[in-house]
């Protein structure tokens, strides 16, 4: 999993230019994941001066797009012919 995460902060860093990440982890049904056994993580560009995470939390948004528009824009970096790094 942590390669993963690794992968994708590479892939927001080269196409935000953001100065950092967030990685938050949901784990349980009572912390947000939804089923029990379930867990994921968040990635949250960030930048110097941005919102605090918890307001990125409370549906602040940071990157001023919609959702699908952002999954479109990334969509490409995942699908190029570079794998997921090896542990």
């Amino acid at each position: 999993m942590w390669d993963t995460i690794q992968w994708c902060v590479a892939i927001l860093k080269e196409h935000f230019h953001c100065q950092g990440i967030n990685v938050g982890l949901n784990l349980g049904e009572a912390a947000g994941a939804g089923i029990r056994e379930h867990l994921h993580f968040h990635l949250v560009p960030r930048w110097n001066g941005d919102s605090s995470f918890m307001a990125v939390l409370d549906e602040v948004r940071t990157i001023p797009e919609h959702l699908s528009s952002t999954y479109n824009t990334l969509q490409p970096y995942f699908n190029r012919s570079e794998t997921l790094p090896k542990a």
